[in-house]
């Protein structure tokens, strides 16, 4: 089923700021329309009660005209008469005296029923222009008077009107204002999340030390400095990770290639016989599946939480194929001995390869004449020791013999990159074993190999 975005959703700003600042101005507007109509509802509730005090106030004054002491209602006449009777009806009982002269029709009726319910009362009439009527009862004598008084609403009206204008158009004003200064308001704020987007996309793409924790912050940037933080320490772990796998496969990788290399060089001296040719195939294939064979154990190896493949491995057979696939120097010997009953490891023979490779090859890079692998059992455990009679391990660098990427002396005329050490431990580790450097040992380097055994 294919969905179509709302009009409102479209229409929706597609930033935070704008989101926010949209927010604040809905929050605005909705509290500027409130106030705006009771603010004018009080005016004009304050102008109505306004008219009818004056109107209450010139009732009085004509009250004062109106005699009732008598048997009959009389109107005194005075100075000012034309000014009083101005919008004045005057009524003894429903009986009209006085009226303003001319009087609309409408007005004249609305004063007839005020003074027929008697009382003090105040209505408005709708003519063409609202007109504000009120009455008030004259007491005294027999007669029974009542003095109606109007007054035109409309300078009152105009005045609520231009008021309410006048507050629709400073209403327009507060929200331009307030969306401006929303907009400036939180631009501000997210200032710094985006100085962090841009600072953890750069230092994420090289794997820098930086990281946010180390500069104060409000809490909540703070919250999103620690995550950040940890995604970028993920992040390096990563990167480290790869790093260490490219070496270790490159490493690792450089005998077999290399046997294959030679390999190749002198079949293609000269031409060669069905047999040498056949020959040369069959290390050409050996070299290959130790490839594969490497490829798969440190992948698998790499994999996190991956367990170790089980199995187990004739201890002194697989370390025998092992010295024989390695290229030995023709002035260095390679002595495999093994002690007591035929051990087995609790390893596949591919790991215990790659666990002692390593060890191995080290020996013979610096050994003088001769390299001895020495195999024996201790309770639940196995035993490898790699011996070689070269210079030993300088007492300077035991403590980062096992570092990755680490060398005693990088101009020794030797190639490696120091990972073959680190790879072994790593290994024999993941299958609850350990490699370790026997620093007693003398003259020459010793290194051991302890796994559980099979």
């Amino acid at each position: 089923m294919i969905t179509f975005p709302s009009f409102a959703s479209r229409l929706a700003p597609r930033t935070l700021r704008g989101r926010l600042s949209l927010v604040a101005l809905t929050t605005a507007t909705l509290l500027m329309v409130v106030l705006t109509v009771v603010f004018n509802t009080v005016v004009r509730h304050h102008l109505r009660r306004q008219a009818d005090d004056e109107l209450r106030a010139r009732a009085a004054a004509v009250a004062t005209t109106v005699d009732t002491s008598g048997p009959t209602v009389r109107v005194l006449e005075t100075s000012d008469d034309q000014l009083l009777d101005a919008n004045v009806w005057i009524y003894a009982g429903t009986r009209l005296l006085e009226q303003p002269p001319s009087p609309a029709a409408p007005l004249t009726q609305a004063a007839d029923a005020l003074a027929g319910r008697g009382g003090s009362h105040c209505v408005t009439a709708a003519r063409p222009e609202p007109v504000r009527l009120c009455s008030r009862p004259v007491p005294g004598g027999s007669g029974a008077a009542t003095v109606v008084t109007a007054l035109d609403l409309s300078p009152y009206r105009s005045s609520a009107d231009t008021l309410l204008f006048g507050s629709f158009a400073l209403d327009a004003l507060m929200l331009a204002c307030t969306y401006a200064l929303t907009r400036l308001a939180v631009g501000r704020a997210l200032r710094p999340v985006r100085t962090m987007t841009d600072q953890a996309a750069r230092w994420s793409a090289v794997g820098s030390d930086d990281r946010f924790g180390t500069v104060r912050r409000p809490a909540e940037l703070a919250g999103l400095g620690l995550s950040l933080d940890a995604l970028l320490d993920r992040i390096r772990a990563v990167l480290r990770h790869e790093r260490q796998l490219t070496g270790e496969l490159s490493h690792e990788l450089r005998t077999p290639l290399s046997r294959i290399i030679a390999t190749l060089d002198w079949w293609q001296a000269r031409p060669r016989s069905a047999d040498e040719t056949h020959a040369a195939h069959r290390v050409i294939a050996d070299a290959a599946e130790s490839m594969h064979t490497i490829c798969d154990t440190l992948l698998t190896d790499a994999r996190e939480g991956a367990a170790v493949v089980p199995g187990t491995a004739e201890v002194l057979p697989t370390l025998r194929r092992l010295t024989e696939s390695l290229d030995t120097p023709d002035h260095l010997t390679v002595t495999v001995v093994g002690e007591g009953a035929r051990p087995e490891a609790g390893v596949a023979p591919a790991l215990l390869q790659r666990i002692v490779s390593p060890l191995l090859a080290n020996a013979l890079r610096y050994a003088r004449s001769g390299v001895v692998v020495r195999t024996g059992q201790e309770p639940g455990r196995i035993r490898i020791d790699v011996t070689d009679d070269g210079p030993g391990v300088p007492d300077a660098f035991v403590a980062r013999l096992f570092q990755p990427g680490q060398r005693a002396d990088p101009g020794d005329g030797h190639d490696g990159a120091g990972l073959g050490l680190p790879l072994a431990r790593r290994l024999a580790r993941s299958a609850g074993g350990e490699v370790s450097h026997d620093a007693g040992h003398t003259p020459g380097a010793r290194f051991v190999v302890t796994l559980p055994a099979g």
